[in-house]
């Protein structure tokens, strides 16, 4: 078993790649097969008794085992094994793994839930890193190939001639790649809780184990074959309860197929609920809510006092009165959670009316989902100004998520591990595939969900709602929760607040699927959580020992000490992203797309015009990688309210042009080009080296000293 991703050793090339394939064939045949027997013989036991927690239990330990074992029979102490799977992944595989490493929890968690809660306006996310491949597959992944160094650090070093362009290429790599690991612990969390029913924290460090067993030992070798089984797992646990909504709804199997039909019943029944009469109440009771608090933070400290009184005294009459202990219990919760200070009373009360002010709004706070953008083109002149700046977000994340997509160095990383450069190109049309079956299906799955929502769930009594609320409440209130607030018993929808990340994870129970198929989309989630942050880990230690500690500071460091500081490094920087993780900074979506807005405005200019204009020189690459980034770090900093919480800014939010600053690269990718350009025209050209070199990568049949130095 533990050569069964080797080459046969004493066969010759043809021969030993031919042997290699048909024993990656064999081997996935019969780990697919297993894995549909499992899960059949999981179901039975769910009928003879077998409780929730044991079988969340049973997937998290089988499939993290499974990965563990994997891990463990690809251990290496080999650079080229340990940096780039010894550069011998098939195209079809290699593309399985990207499109594992490329499911993240955003794209597995997030994007149905983003969908689910943002209509149209969501399908930017698809149409984004769907189209990020095409600019892979046309501008970077072959010709970086035929460079053949192992990290993008690795690549500016090289191209560029010099340390400069690789450090600030490390410390790009480590911002994008922390930011969007930290997205993917969390996720890991919030799946392996609602698992084995463990607190949050408890889960991101359960989950950690799963991570670190996938690629500490064999690094992308471990990391590469982990990702293939990752993503059988992933796809079936991701398609089972999307057909099964379809078929339910529907009587056809083909979601993808059918899901238009559903969101003409879904638009009609938004027409009902935006006028239904008690959901015009809901309404207004949150606009009363929303103006009482504006009311406080006018004179917070008097109303502080006056709410720590009025909390006093009702807890104090109930225990004059003898009252009952679960009520006593209720009012010393409330004396409990009135804020300390008035600093602290400002922040709640105005998280609490920005929630409000949302639940006043029709749909609570959701666009129909089958309009464009926000605002009316034909309207007046404040709907038209909403529309404007509605689409032209749209536009700006597509452009971000498509440049950081290209841009992203895990997925690049992917690329080097192929026997070739006709390979690395195949690749990238296998990647494609496998996306596609998931981003195919995320709009059905949102619209199918919705359909459940609306016209199963609300109107329901809630003393009879499922217990799958109670049990996602538990887990984490700001993802679930019902207020009855207008005391009626019955479930409005402006009185239901979803997150976005619990959508897919939460679909086989709105769908009254056996729990069996729960744990199954759990499981998914977290292969697509586990495959990313493996990825992105390795990038991180490899950035860190391979360009700064073997490239920079010590060059004769023997193969052994450099894997060996990898390994350690990426123990250390998965611990600190799963502290980070654990004080839930911000949504997943957010935390993903600020990534590729880092990964588009660092990388993406200067690998382009690495490859593609020869006087570029150390100097632009320098510059513009600093440029690029730096005026995205700025936007976001100013713009986001999480980080201007961070970094204490107080000035006033400026938008330039409305974008929003989950766009934020959309200025930095063209500040970026425009620096590497002019300083590169006004310094030296590269050295006639380097431009040969770049000649023989975009024109293989130059001759040339170059040559000899593309690996």
């Amino acid at each position: 078993m533990a050569g069964m991703f080797d080459v046969k050793a004493g066969t010759s090339g043809a021969a030993a790649t031919a042997a290699f394939k048909k024993n990656l064939n064999k081997v996935y045949k019969w780990y697919t097969g297993g894995f549909l027997v499992f899960l059949v013989f999981l179901a039975i036991f769910e009928q003879m008794g077998l409780s929730r927690q044991w079988i969340g239990m049973i997937f998290l330990l089988a499939t993290v085992g499974l990965y563990a074992g994997i891990g463990i029979m690809s251990r290496t102490t080999d650079a080229a094994e340990y940096y780039v799977a010894g550069r011998r992944v098939p195209a079809m595989y290699n593309g399985m793994a990207t499109g594992a490493d490329w499911m993240s929890a955003a794209s597995f968690i997030g994007m149905a839930g983003g969908l689910y809660l943002s209509g149209y306006d969501g399908l930017a996310f698809i149409m984004g890193w769907t189209g990020g491949y095409c600019l892979v597959a046309l501008f970077l992944a072959p010709y970086m190939r035929k460079f053949g160094q192992f990290t993008v650090p690795d690549f500016l070093g090289e191209r560029y001639g010099g340390h400069v362009p690789r450090f600030i290429g490390i410390v790009a790599a480590i911002l994008c790649s922390f930011t969007y690991v930290v997205a993917q612990i969390y996720g890991v969390g919030l799946i392996t809780a609602r698992m084995v029913n463990v607190q949050f924290e408890v889960g991101i460090f359960l989950g950690l184990g799963g991570i670190l067993v996938c690629s500490f030992l064999g690094g992308m070798r471990a990391v590469t074959w982990t990702q293939v089984a990752q993503y059988i797992i992933l796809i079936v646990a991701y398609m089972i309860p999307v057909v099964w909504l379809a078929v339910k709804q529907t009587s056809v199997p083909v979601p993808q197929a059918v899901y238009g039909y559903q969101l003409e019943k879904v638009t009609a029944k938004e027409k009902l609920l935006a006028n239904d009469p008690k959901e015009l109440e809901v309404r207004e009771i949150f606009k009363k809510r929303s103006a009482d608090l504006a009311e406080k933070l006018k004179n917070p400290g008097p109303a502080l006092a006056a709410d720590k009184a009025a909390a006093t005294k009702k807890l104090e009459d109930l225990k004059a009165a003898n009252a009952m202990g679960s009520q006593v219990s209720a009012a010393e919760k409330e004396l409990a959670a009135v804020p300390k200070d008035e600093a602290a009373a400002k922040v709640a009360w105005t998280r609490a009316k920005a929630a409000a002010d949302t639940k006043s709004k029709p749909l609570n706070g959701m666009p129909p989902h089958a309009n464009q953008f926000a605002g009316d083109p034909k309207g007046d002149a404040a709907a038209q100004k909403t529309y404007d700046t509605s689409r032209r977000n749209f536009l700006a994340l597509i452009f971000c998520l498509m440049v950081g997509t290209a841009a992203l160095p895990h997925i690049l990383m992917r690329y080097y591990t192929t026997p070739s450069v006709k390979e690395a190109r195949e690749s990238v049309t296998w990647s494609l595939f496998f996306i596609f079956l998931l981003y195919f299906t995320a709009p059905a799955l949102a619209v199918l969900a919705k359909y459940e929502v609306f016209h199963v769930l609300i109107g329901t009594p809630i003393d009879q709602l499922p217990a799958w609320i109670a049990s996602w409440n538990k887990v984490d209130p700001t993802l679930m929760s019902i207020t009855d607030i207008n005391k009626d018993g019955i479930l409005q929808l402006n009185e239901m607040s979803i997150g976005g990340d619990i959508i897919v994870l939460a679909t086989p129970e709105i769908g009254g699927l056996p729990y069996v198929i729960s744990g199954l989309v759990a499981a998914g989630g977290l292969a697509a959580a586990l495959s990313t942050a493996d990825g992105l880990l390795l990038t991180i230690a490899n950035a860190l020992s391979h360009d700064l500690y073997y490239k920079m500071i010590d060059p004769n460091a023997s193969t052994a000490r450099r894997v060996t500081i990898s390994k350690m490094l990426l123990l250390v920087v998965a611990l600190c992203a799963a502290f980070v993780a654990a004080q839930k900074p911000a949504d997943i979506l957010f935390l993903v797309s600020a990534a590729f807005s880092f990964g588009a405005a660092a990388f993406f200019p200067v690998l382009v015009l690495g490859i593609f204009w020869k006087r570029a020189n150390r100097m632009g690459a320098s510059f513009g990688m600093v440029a690029g980034l730096g005026i995205t770090v700025y936007y976001m900093v100013m713009n986001q309210p999480w980080l201007r919480g961070i970094f204490g800014v107080t000035s006033p939010v400026d938008l330039w042009f409305g974008i929003l600053p989950i766009s934020a690269g959309v200025f930095g990718v063209p500040v970026g080009i425009a620096v590497i350009i002019v300083v590169s025209l006004l310094t030296p050209a590269p050295s006639k080296h380097i431009q040969e070199l770049v000649d023989h990568v975009r024109y293989p049949s130059l001759k040339g000293t170059a040559k000899s130095l593309v690996h």
